[in-house]
C-alpha cells in the first residue's frame, strides 16, 4: 500500500510540472506576441504569470525534495525526481527570459515603431515550437521526441547569430533606430536563452526516461 500511494505522488508531482510547462509556454509565446503588437496590457500579463511560474516553482521543489527525503527512491523514480528539480528550474528561467522581453517591449512603450530586417515572430515561434516539443517529451515519457528539440537548438543558434549581424549594421547606418534595434537584439538572445533551457528540459526527459547523460556525449563529440 505505500509503495502505490508513492505512484500516486509521483504522478501529482509530474501533474504539478506539467502545469507549470504550460505557464511557461503561455508567457514566452505571449512575451513575443507582445513586443510586435507593442500591446502593454499583455506585458503586463506576461510578468503576472511569471509571478506565478515562481510561486509554482518553490511548490515543485517542497514536493519533490519531500519525496526524495521520505521515499528515499531508486533508479527509474529516482531519476524522475531528480530531473523534474532541474526541469523546474529551466522552467523558471524560461519564465524569467519572457519577463524581460515583455520588460524590454514596455521600455519601446515611447519610441515609434519601425521595420527591421529581423523575423523576431519566426524565430519566437521556433522557441515555441521547442518547449511544447520538450514538454510534450516530458508527458509522454518519449525520448525520442525529446532528441529532435536538441536538434531545433541549432537552428536558433543560427537565427540569433543572423540578428545580431543585421542590427548591429543597422544601428552603425541609422544611429536614430539604435534603441529599437539594440531591444531586437536583446530579445533574439532572450529568446536564444530559453531555446537552450527547452534543450535542456529535453535533455532532462532523455536522463531519465533512458538513464544517459546526453550532455556529456555532447561535449565529447565537440572536443574530437
Amino acid at each position: 500500500m505505500p509503495r502505490i500511494n508513492f505512484q500516486q505522488q509521483l504522478v501529482a508531482l509530474k501533474d504539478k510540472l506539467l502545469a507549470m510547462a504550460a505557464l511557461s509556454q503561455q508567457a514566452l509565446e505571449f512575451s513575443v506576441e507582445a513586443y510586435l503588437a507593442g500591446d502593454m496590457a499583455l506585458c503586463d500579463h506576461v510578468l503576472e504569470i511569471e509571478a506565478a511560474i515562481n510561486a509554482a516553482e518553490t511548490s515543485v521543489d517542497d514536493m519533490a525534495y519531500d519525496l526524495l527525503a521520505k521515499e528515499q527512491p531508486m533508479a527509474i523514480d529516482l531519476r524522475f525526481i531528480l530531473s523534474v528539480i532541474k526541469i523546474n528550474s529551466d522552467l523558471e528561467r524560461i519564465g524569467d527570459q519572457s519577463a524581460n522581453i515583455a520588460q524590454r517591449a514596455k521600455s519601446l512603450r515611447d519610441a515609434p515603431q519601425i521595420s527591421l530586417p529581423v523575423d523576431i515572430q519566426e524565430m519566437g515561434g521556433k522557441v515555441g515550437v521547442m518547449i511544447r516539443t520538450a514538454i510534450q517529451a516530458l508527458l509522454e515519457a518519449d525520448a525520442k521526441l525529446a532528441e529532435s528539440v536538441l536538434a531545433m537548438d541549432d537552428e536558433v543558434d543560427e537565427m540569433n547569430r543572423s540578428v545580431q549581424t543585421e542590427l548591429i549594421g543597422v544601428m552603425q547606418q541609422h544611429a536614430l533606430v539604435s534603441e529599437q534595434a539594440l531591444n531586437a537584439i536583446l530579445i533574439s538572445r532572450n529568446l536564444e536563452r530559453a531555446a537552450d533551457h527547452a534543450t535542456n528540459i529535453a535533455e532532462d526527459v532523455i536522463f531519465w526516461v533512458r538513464g544517459s547523460d546526453v550532455r556529456h556525449k555532447l561535449s565529447l563529440s565537440e572536443a574530437d
